[in-house]
């Protein structure tokens, strides 16, 4: 396989990317050696011909979408297929273009993304919802820590509505986590996290819970169709799938009392 060229299965999704990431430890471990050619998503470097004291110019045929981040420019096809790169500066803003693409097609394999930690502790998924800061990671590293939970991913979550229930998936994706493993775990229940003084937990029903989740969800406003696919997985995980409100601070307590109401671990 050429050195510059990667071939990754993310939630059962093929992507051949021809350019090399800079986070590459992190995208080789989803590398997929035995593959058949045939992938969803491709992208690549586009040749691009560019005149002396002109910036940048470009013609996109209709339908073509063009994604862009400061001085950096991505083309894809209408259908989130195929992406060309037409300049990379910042070389993390290929990992969102390449999340927008990935994205445009997990929402229609019944997958959502949130903005979320998950650890498998003994089988179960365990997710930490919550904004940036308010300790998604430090949860997540006190179950390691205590319970020999394994993080999966740190920061971003793909959830995936199965006939068994949901599955929870690490990808190469982590924001400013260090976490993130290529494998899975079902979904057995979801902890909104707030910062407290003293640690207390407590169900969440009805709009209140429907309403902290979906603060914590990645909507795919870009795709059309996506928000109807996105709020349609999202209604039956909400109708399957317990949360919980820990307010907590980080220490092993807020990690007994979850065992214990949650799990009804004595």
């Amino acid at each position: 396989m050429n050195k510059n060229m990667l071939v990754c299965k993310i939630c059962g999704i093929i992507l051949k990317i021809n350019i090399w990431n800079s986070q590459k430890e992190y995208w080789e471990k989803f590398v997929e050696e035995d593959f058949t050619n045939q992938y969803d998503i491709v992208v690549e470097f586009q040749k691009t011909e560019f005149i002396k004291g002109i910036e940048f110019f470009t013609i996109t045929q209709m339908g073509t979408h063009c994604l862009k981040m400061g001085n950096d420019i991505m083309l894809v096809s209408s259908d989130w297929s195929i992406g060309k790169v037409i300049q990379i500066e910042q070389k993390e803003n290929l990992d969102l273009f390449l999340l927008q693409m990935f994205y445009a097609q997990a929402v229609k394999k019944n997958m959502v993304l949130f903005h979320s930690s998950l650890i498998d502790w003994n089988g179960k998924g365990i997710m930490f919802l919550g904004p940036s800061g308010i300790g998604k990671t430090t949860q997540a590293e006190l179950w390691n820590r205590y319970r020999d939970a394994l993080i999966i991913n740190g920061d971003a979550v793909f959830v995936q509505e199965t006939a068994d229930g949901f599955l929870g998936w690490g990808t190469p994706w982590h924001g400013s986590s260090p976490y993130c493993e290529n494998t899975s775990v079902p979904v057995a229940v979801m902890v909104v996290l707030k910062q407290a003084k003293e640690n207390s937990i407590r169900e969440l029903t009805g709009f209140e819970k429907v309403t902290e989740v979906s603060n914590s969800v990645f909507y795919p406003q870009w795709l059309e169709g996506g928000m109807e696919l996105c709020l349609e997985t999202l209604d039956h995980l909400l109708k399957k799938i317990p949360v919980y409100e820990l307010s907590c601070r980080p220490d092993e307590d807020a990690v007994r009392l979850t065992e214990q109401v949650v799990f009804h671990v004595k």
